[in-house]
């Protein structure tokens, strides 16, 4: 069953932010450890290079810098947050919390931290949990944002002689901060929906209480991430088409109207396969797969970053997020582009403010 969530508050997107590991890795290194030519990884997957972490950055750092970058970009401090939620299935360690890391390095005293793992769709859940957050905000709460990030670090969890995994995975991180927006932007809708009885397609089988780490488990590989490529396939074929189409028609949106379609970027080739099964007539397709690979739940709020710096999302645009990942889990929002959200106007104010006193 699908979950679909109205937007009951004026929230929105205020600022966004990205981060990417300084290590190129091209294809042709890839190809050589996963016995592949470079030119097979490209037809298959669209991929060119990735990024992976260096030695001494773990998933909370990439976070870090992603959450800094769109803090900055919305114009807010650490004390503004209420929360601090970070989708991911790489932790920096089982427990605690990525986001509780994120929180403490941040120094947003007054933010409630948590993780959300529904793998590769785990950003669209999380952007849909902080928007439910925020609409229960109190008068009396001075902290009014969410910051929300989707992060991994992939390149730690692979076997790298795989090819049916090793060549599709980079690391990197990307945030948002949801804050108030006009009416009629924002946040229009979300939808959420999981099917446990394909949780076997994707996963790492070592680790937690089923399986403890242990010197047989180690040596089995069961720590190495795993996927029934073909499987998951067929499940996006199938399940993206009925996902996108529920949410237009559970929150009365026409299409046509959908100028942005910003999909979690699996795959260049199979998200390109689908596509135009999808019934959006008008909207760009943001696919900067081939530069960052798969980077797990940062691959939305990565592409969107990316899309609005780049200057392609005008005020009043709608988009359709979509993310899709183990469990096996779909996640999509509606959102209107809001270029000038109302705390734009006060801090712009604010600033005009302390400048006149300045002089």
């Amino acid at each position: 069953m699908t979950v679909y969530s109205p937007a009951t508050t004026a929230t929105g997107i205020i600022g966004t932010g990205s981060y990417l590991p300084a290590e190129i890795v091209p294809n042709s290194v890839v190809a050589d450890r996963a016995g592949v030519t470079a030119d097979w990884i490209v037809q298959k997957t669209g991929i060119h290079e990735r990024r992976h972490a260096a030695p001494h950055e773990a998933t909370s750092d990439l976070a870090y810098a992603a959450a800094r970058a769109a803090m900055d970009d919305a114009g807010i401090t650490e004390r503004d947050i209420a929360w601090v939620i970070v989708a991911t299935s790489t932790p920096d360690h089982p427990q605690p919390a990525t986001a509780c890391l994120v929180q403490d390095r941040l120094g947003a005293t007054q933010a409630a931290a948590f993780d959300i793992n529904a793998v590769c769709a785990g950003f669209v859940f999380a952007l849909q949990t902080g928007a439910q957050l925020l609409a229960g905000v109190g008068e009396r709460t001075t902290a009014k944002y969410a910051l929300v990030i989707g992060a991994d670090v992939y390149s730690r969890i692979l076997d790298h002689t795989d090819r049916r995994t090793a060549v599709l995975f980079g690391d990197g991180a990307g945030a948002v901060v949801l804050g108030p927006a006009r009416p009629g932007h924002g946040i229009l809708g979300t939808g959420t929906s999981t099917d446990g009885s394909l949780h076997g397609l994707i996963g790492v089988q070592a680790g937690g209480s089923r399986h403890p780490a242990s010197a047989g488990t180690l040596a089995d590989g069961q720590h190495f991430f795993k996927m029934r490529g073909r499987e998951v396939r067929d499940f996006v074929n199938e399940r993206l088409p009925l996902a996108v189409q529920g949410v237009l028609d559970a929150h009365g949106i026409d299409p046509a109207h959908v100028k942005h379609f910003i999909p979690h970027q699996a795959n260049g080739v199979m998200v390109g396969e689908v596509i135009p099964r999808l019934g959006l007539p008008n909207a760009h397709a943001h696919l900067p797969v081939d530069l960052h690979a798969n980077t797990g739940a940062a691959s939305i709020p990565l592409a969107l970053d990316h899309a609005r710096r780049a200057g392609a999302l005008a005020d009043g645009d709608l988009m359709l997020l979509a993310g899709f990942g183990g469990g096996m889990g779909v996640g999509t929002a509606l959102l209107r582009w809001d270029s000038e959200p109302p705390c734009h106007h006060t801090r712009h104010a604010a600033r005009e403010l302390a400048g006149s006193v300045a002089r």
